[in-house]
């Protein structure tokens, strides 16, 4: 329903947003056989130090090619993602953000997270990553039933990762996260809503809950287990969600509550259509300019081809790049935004679109009309219906081809 014909006629001023950087590490001990991220099983070594020099001057190269330091803005958040980033040294994490710090500013309260599994040796470097400069730890702990963890290929028990939440309540964390999942194969209503009961139980500020999906190109795409009917599914969100709101968990996007005060920052970045820079192998990024451009970057996602850019420079670390044309920016906006339950305020959509309000205001009426959404003078807001008929709601903002 968007019209690619309006749109220049409707422009407005667009002001680049808050700035975040995701840090990509690619290695793990084994791969979970739900997993399609771009993570590769250890055969040797980390070459921690080469590895964290080569992000280093990756930074480097995008800072110069993007001129980000014309018009500064200080680092929103971190977040280091995995593979398994807790199978870096704590000193290599710690020389990698005084590096980042060095190029970029840090806000005074910077959120920086780490994933990290619960198994016994990176656990015990989590007090050595709070002294790095990490404020947050998630922890992924999916299940807490030995014979799940082992079919979802987790190579943690159950006490670790309860040892690994107590600690990371210890060492001053200023937050940390737990990552559980349901809908886990041949798992019955009253086995997920235990595993949920023991995740509170570890009083964790916040706490992702999602249900597992199969995703193509994964050992479950090609072998699929039995996963719970439509019927259980939703009875297991329905009585789950009702859990943590008693255990006084907001639920603030689709599959994470917190305790007030405690959502994740660098996500929130994410869903309000912020920008990010993307080091490492096969990263994403997403760059807004005060001219109007909208850049989306990809790296080079291999590690042997990453780390030649560094060893050899024989290629650059970006492997791809597009600006975000202008008809495309309505439906990226907000298949970002309706991923939260907060309102999105409505000038937000012109600061970080550059569009103005004539370009989507048929698509908007429609949406209002079918009760997908309410709105305010200054807000919208998806109701419980548009919830159902997401879909259909983003579909409507798509170009017309």
């Amino acid at each position: 329903m968007t019209n690619p014909a309006a749109i220049d006629s409707n422009s407005a001023v667009l002001i680049p947003p808050a700035l975040s950087l995701y840090v990509h590490i690619p290695w793990c001990v084994q791969k979970c056989p739900y997993c399609d991220f771009n993570s590769h099983a250890l055969k040797s070594k980390i070459p921690e130090r080469g590895y964290i020099d080569a992000l280093l001057e990756d930074l480097d190269t995008d800072i110069n090619r993007y001129q980000l330091n014309d018009n500064p803005r200080p680092l929103h958040s971190i977040f280091i993602g995995g593979g398994t980033p807790s199978l870096i040294s704590p000193e290599e994490i710690q020389r990698l953000l005084q590096g980042i710090e060095q190029r970029i500013t840090f806000k005074s309260d910077i959120e920086i997270t780490m994933e990290a599994n619960p198994g016994t040796i990176e656990a015990d470097r989590f007090a050595g990553y709070e002294k790095a400069g990490v404020t947050r730890i998630s922890i992924g702990v999916q299940s807490f039933e030995q014979e799940k963890l082992e079919r979802l290929g987790r190579i943690h028990g159950k006490d670790e990762a309860i040892n690994a939440a107590h600690l990371a309540h210890k060492i001053g964390l200023k937050s940390f996260n737990l990552d559980l999942m349901h809908g886990l194969p041949n798992q019955t209503i009253e086995q997920a809503l235990l595993d949920l009961d023991k995740a509170i139980e570890l009083n964790p500020p916040h706490l992702s809950w999602y249900q597992l999906t199969i995703e193509p190109n994964t050992m479950f795409h090609f072998k699929p287990p039995t996963l719970p009917d439509d019927d259980d599914l939703w009875d297991i969100f329905e009585r789950g969600h009702q859990k943590l709101n008693d255990a006084g968990y907001v639920q603030y996007e689709i599959s994470g509550y917190s305790k007030p005060g405690y959502q994740c920052q660098h996500n929130l970045n994410y869903w309000r259509f912020g920008d990010y820079l993307g080091i490492g192998c096969g990263s994403h990024g997403k760059l807004s300019f005060a001219d109007g451009r909208i850049t989306r970057t990809t790296k080079v996602k291999h590690p042997r081809g990453y780390l030649a850019a560094y060893q050899n420079m024989v290629k650059p670390y970006l492997s791809d790049e597009f600006e975000v044309p202008k008809e495309d920016r309505p439906f990226e906006f907000f298949m970002n935004r309706f991923r939260l339950l907060e309102a999105c305020p409505k000038q937000d959509f012109i600061d970080t679109t550059g569009l103005g309000f004539a370009t989507i205001q048929s698509t908007i009426d429609w949406a209002l009309d079918k009760e997908y959404l309410n709105q305010s003078e200054t807000h919208w807001q998806i109701t419980e219906k548009g919830k159902l008929f997401l879909n259909d709601l983003l579909e409507a903002f798509m170009a017309e081809e």
